[in-house]
């Protein structure tokens, strides 16, 4: 699992290159697949933790992805409180209620809907663990677009915690070349979770 730099270190300021987020909106394939790897683990533990079956807690995630697709336009930040994770747990949380709607009406079809509890989408972002979870997806996906010395000059320092003099030393790089390459990483990192971990 990633240990590395507090969360709030790692996705603090903004980017003036094309997001994750904003190409999800264009349908971009690729985007498409980036997030669904971000997201699916997310969204199914989600299901779980409101107690969905496994299989279950795959087909509300499929269920969630398609609304999430065919309304991503619609996602806005213009009030305060507004982000991307809440909107997102906003949209699982109605499709869990609807998955255990569905149920409760086929045992007891006399049920009003009304009676069937709401899940609390805050009662989804539980674990503190999410975006170290995210963090670790998004390095796996962005690993290949590195040479290997500037790959290991940041997990070295980064993740493993050595000293840049360290990692230079191992590395055989300079200590500017090490500072260098964690900065172009954790850059490329921020890019790609830009407006999906607020």
């Amino acid at each position: 699992m990633f240990d590395g730099p507090p969360t709030q270190t790692l996705f603090s300021g903004g980017s003036t290159s094309r997001t994750l987020l904003d190409r999800i909106r264009l349908h971009d394939p690729e985007a498409w697949r980036r997030f669904v790897h971000l997201y699916g683990p997310v969204i199914y533990g989600w299901g779980q933790q409101m107690g969905l079956q496994s299989h279950d807690a795959a087909d509300v995630s499929q269920e969630v992805f398609q609304a999430v697709a065919s309304s991503i336009e619609k996602f806005r930040r213009d009030r305060p409180g507004d982000s991307f994770r809440r909107w997102l747990r906003t949209i699982a949380a109605n499709k869990i209620r609807d998955h255990f709607r569905a149920q409760a009406k086929r045992a007891s079809p006399d049920l009003a809907i009304d009676q069937i509890a709401a899940p609390d989408p805050d009662s989804l972002d539980g674990d503190p663990r999410l975006a170290t979870a995210l963090a670790q997806r998004a390095l796996d996906l962005i690993q290949t677009e590195f040479e290997t010395s500037t790959w290991q000059a940041f997990w070295a320092c980064s993740v493993s915690g050595l000293t840049a003099p360290q990692v230079a030393t191992d590395l055989g790089l300079t200590v500017a070349a090490v500072y260098k390459a964690k900065s172009r990483v954790l850059n490329r990192l921020r890019r790609e979770l830009d407006g999906l971990m607020e």
